[in-house]
């Protein structure tokens, strides 16, 4: 009788591929594991645990940074199978589980970063942000400094569009077309917005 495996899924955060492979519990128990990407460039790897929890760190497709994970023996060798979360925005980066639970999810992660990276080439608002809380802090504070006409350009002008991006929002002149970016990801990024009453963009030479 063939013996049962468990799937491991990731999103590479170097060329953007979802990464999937099966492992039996015998080599999962057996020793340090890694998951590699074709591209070479990252890899999920797994220590060989103290008989109750195991570390893993995680490559994330979704912030583009490596996370540290500790889960019980439990939820990794048995049950339909556990989600992996991006430490900076909460959201779902990686699945260990049965394949066929971790097939479809993975697929639906891989769309999800496509998509945040195709939206700021296209000019429009990604999917998800690098952390959303902030983002929508930052438009709110942006909407408050704008309504009491604290946005302007150094050619004169006071027209402007918003060009919202995965981890900033860019105010465009519409006269000169300069651009200045504001930073949409951290707390210190809001926290240095808050401390604004107004927001110059400079023109172009």
């Amino acid at each position: 009788m063939e013996e049962p495996k468990r799937a491991f899924g990731y999103v590479c955060p170097h060329c953007g591929q979802p990464v999937y492979a099966e492992r039996t519990q015998f080599a999962m128990a057996a020793g340090p594991l890694d998951v590699l990407c074709a591209c070479g460039k990252s890899a999920l790897h797994m220590d060989s645990g103290d008989g109750l929890r195991y570390h893993l760190q995680v490559p994330c497709g979704v912030c583009g940074g490596v996370h540290d994970a500790v889960c019980n023996e439990r939820a990794l060798f048995t049950g339909r199978g556990i989600g992996l979360a991006c430490a900076r925005t909460q959201q779902f980066s990686g699945y260990i589980g049965w394949p066929e639970e971790v097939r479809p999810k993975l697929a639906e992660l891989a769309e999800m970063c496509e998509k945040a990276r195709r939206a700021p080439e296209e000019g429009r608002a990604p999917d998800t942000f690098y952390n959303d809380v902030i983002m929508y802090e930052v438009l709110s504070e942006l909407k408050e400094i704008a309504g009491r006409d604290g946005i302007r350009c150094t050619c004169g002008s006071k027209r402007y569009a918003m060009k919202v991006r995965h981890a900033a929002v860019d105010l465009i002149c519409q006269d000169c077309g300069a651009a200045l970016r504001v930073a949409a990801a951290t707390d210190e990024d809001l926290d240095e917005l808050c401390c604004r009453m107004t927001l110059t963009i400079g023109a172009r030479a």
